[in-house]
């Protein structure tokens, strides 16, 4: 019994030992329990003297391995909250063109990308937000695997230079109640549209303003953008300073600005059924006809006229030279104008021998809509964009005459000019989309929300949508549109398809598939795209990917 005891008060010494070092209190010299044991004659003083040495020699030889106080995060009083949130996301890609006579290109490709910001609340209504992402192209943060030990110089196996990290998102933003809201930076997409105007990886860089304000059942909201499109700076340079490449040449440009003005309503016809319409106006300032010297426009040329054709069609529809195909697009990196587009300065933009980046007529129209409703337990709905470009018949008559000014100042290989010009296409001027989609009924969805897109989701909730989509030569934008489907080109019309199911309130797998041919066949495939820019007229396009996608 006594050794049953004593075992038991040195146990209990071990854990008051434990206890001090936690705590990082000092040993008591007497303890109220080990007395009456001692009273009680269950131990003697020198057992109990024993075991409190041992007691403070524990609490010694602990005192390395003290907890640490709590690790927390030290935010500025001037914030309310920060919220830490991205993705991960792998990616499996198939992506295929065919010109006119079914020569090929494809690309298969596994690939990553991690997006990781922070944002929240600041105190008198301010706000914030900054996301970092793989890549540095603002329609896409996906990074090829493998790609840098492929590529030039050499890296290895496994190489990550390509696998950068760039500023996606940076902004500042004030709001007043719940019907104003202002924002400066590089921000969130601030405008109700889809991705058939605005690539949804696109961060707008400049100012929004949006207001919102309901009455009854309706609410009413209008946005408006100025977006700094693309800055050529210094401005003004004096010959001499041997800016601009040549001495005296000097330099004189201006920026680029896109400005959009929208408006438009969201009514609740009931609580699970609803209409929103806008419509939005889009004009471009500051562009500049390049000269014979550049110096008032410099590459990539936005001002000068769009052409969008493929180099093939400078030989009047016959082959360059015994390399070249009908989709032989010309695409040169690095080299402004490509072979044939040097004699027309500023006619062919970086990398193509005709301009593919053109930014000139363009004031265009934009009107995107979506009915909302619930059938049992399914979300549905109909949605869908339509586009007209208003300078878009002075657009087509400054292509097909910068085209046929590219054909006279050629002469083919053969030493026989072949006339390959093509009338004004000024009915060539409008983008559509029309689709549908089913859901879970416990998700907000949008043109760009949804568990299609990666967006909050719930365990085992579910997606499917589908559109058919209708983009002419001269409707919009090329640099901005879609990069995916269709290959962000213009002169294309295709379906689109795909499902996304949740396994986890956070882990999303997704499936989509495109199919696009060209819509005009005296038209090339007029875009600025990165992926595969070799190719020009696109005849047909297929891509198929398969996602998974882990939030946080």
């Amino acid at each position: 019994m006594k050794i049953l005891t004593a075992t038991f008060v040195m146990i209990l010494a071990s854990g008051l030992a434990r206890g001090d070092a936690i705590t990082n209190a000092p040993a008591d010299s007497t303890d109220p329990l080990l007395d009456l044991f001692v009273k009680k004659g269950y131990v003697t003083q020198q057992e109990a003297d024993q075991v409190k040495a041992e007691a403070e020699s524990m609490q010694t030889n602990n005192g390395a391995y003290l907890m640490p106080e709590p690790s927390r995060w030290k935010l500025d009083n001037a914030l309310k909250d920060t919220e830490i949130y991205g993705d991960v996301r792998m990616r499996y890609e198939d992506r295929t063109v065919t010109d006119p006579a079914d020569n090929r290109i494809g690309l298969e490709r596994m690939r990553y990308a991690l997006r990781f910001g922070l944002r929240g609340d600041m105190f008198d209504n301010f706000y914030y937000g900054f996301r970092v992402e793989t890549s540095s192209n603002p329609r896409s943060p996906w990074v090829t695997m493998g790609q840098s030990s492929s590529s030039s110089p050499y890296q290895g196996p496994f190489g990550k230079s390509s696998a950068t990290l760039g500023v996606g998102q940076l902004y500042l933003g004030w709001r007043y109640g719940d019907w104003v809201d202002v924002t400066l930076g590089q921000m969130p997409m601030p405008l109700y549209t889809t991705p058939m105007v605005w690539d949804s990886d696109i961060s707008p860089m400049g100012a929004a303003e949006r207001f919102k304000y309901n009455v009854g059942p309706a609410q009413l909201f209008a946005n408006f953008g100025q977006f700094v499109y693309a800055d050529f700076n210094p401005n003004y340079a004096s010959g001499g300073l041997g800016i601009n490449g040549l001495p005296g040449l000097g330099q004189n440009t201006q920026n680029i600005f896109l400005f959009a003005w929208q408006g438009g309503f969201d009514y609740k016809f009931a609580t699970n059924t609803s209409l929103k319409v806008a419509a939005t106006l889009y004009k471009y300032a500051g562009l500049q006809r390049s000269t014979v010297n550049s110096v008032s426009s410099l590459s990539p040329y936005f001002g000068d006229p769009y052409i969008g054709e493929g180099a093939y069609y400078a030989a009047g529809g016959t082959t360059v030279n015994s390399s070249t195909a009908p989709g032989y697009g010309g695409y040169n990196p690095g080299a402004p104008g490509g072979a044939l587009g040097s004699t027309l300065p500023g006619y062919g933009s970086t990398g193509y021998p005709f301009n593919q980046v053109g930014l000139n007529d363009l004031l265009v129209v934009e009107i995107p809509f979506e009915f909302n409703f619930r059938i049992d337990h399914v979300a549905a709905r109909l949605f869908g964009d339509f586009s007209y470009n208003l300078e878009g018949r002075q657009r087509a008559e400054e292509a097909a005459s910068a085209y046929q000014t590219v054909l006279a100042s050629y002469t083919p290989p053969n030493g026989f000019a072949i006339p390959h010009s093509f009338p004004a296409q000024t009915d060539d001027v409008k983008a559509y989309q029309i689709g549908i989609g089913f859901g879970s009924d416990d998700l907000v969805y949008g043109p760009t929300e949804g568990p299609v897109y990666g967006t909050s989701v719930h365990k085992h909730d579910w997606e499917i949508r589908t559109y058919w989509q209708h983009i002419e030569q001269y409707a919009l934008d090329p640099n901005i549109i879609d990069s995916d489907f269709f290959e962000g080109r213009e002169n294309m019309q295709g379906v689109y398809a795909s499902a996304a199911y949740a396994l986890t309130g956070n882990v999303i797998t997704t499936i989509r598939y495109g199919y696009a041919m060209r819509i005009n066949s005296l038209l090339g495939t007029g875009g600025d795209n990165q992926d595969i820019p070799q190719m020009n007229p696109i005849e047909n396009y297929q891509l198929l990917q398969v996602d998974a996608t882990i939030r946080f």
